[in-house]
């Protein structure tokens, strides 16, 4: 049985992959210590408040919300159970079909997300887009949007967004 030589990266390749494995290793690291250091939230909790902001009525069903944070339910259930103790996230059963439940972003999360995003914009600003040229972030967006569709087509975090949370 004969098998083909792996197809090795060039010099040019592996120091662009290792370039964006650094960036994947260290900039989510450092938006949750902002994050922790100015709202006392982690970057997961973030997001999970970011996604429910942006939703219909500011509400998701956990099983969609889970996608969106790109976290399993377990970890999701955990999260949200923190915000709620915080008043910022409430739990219900989806009149639709009982056996879904629904997060609601509440009054106070909203606030919360408000109060958040500008420091959170400012950090993604100044540790991404303050770095590149106007025509770096169109390729940026490019790229990002290219490799996605090979690694997920249905990616659900394309779309625009338009919520205080927009930065992330």
């Amino acid at each position: 049985m004969e098998t083909s030589e792996p197809q090795w990266l060039s010099s040019e390749e592996r120091e662009a992959w290792l370039a964006l494995m650094s960036l994947f290793m260290r900039l989510p690291s450092a938006l949750d210590a902002q994050l922790q250091r100015d709202a006392g939230l982690s970057h997961f909790e973030y997001g999970i408040l970011a996604g429910l902001s942006e939703a219909p009525d500011r509400t998701l069903r956990m099983s969609t919300l889970a996608v969106l944070a790109e976290g399993s339910l377990a970890r999701l259930s955990q999260a949200v159970g923190r915000l709620e103790k915080k008043g910022w996230v409430r739990r219900t059963p989806d009149p639709a079909d009982g056996r879904y439940t629904l997060a609601l972003l509440t009054d106070e999360g909203w606030d919360k997300v408000v109060a958040t995003a500008p420091g959170h914009v400012a950090e993604v600003r100044g540790l991404v887009f303050d770095q590149l040229t106007k025509a770096q972030t169109r390729q940026l967006r490019d790229i990002g949007r290219r490799i996605m569709r090979a690694v997920d087509p249905d990616d659900p975090c394309g779309a625009t967004r338009s919520s205080p949370a927009a930065a992330d």
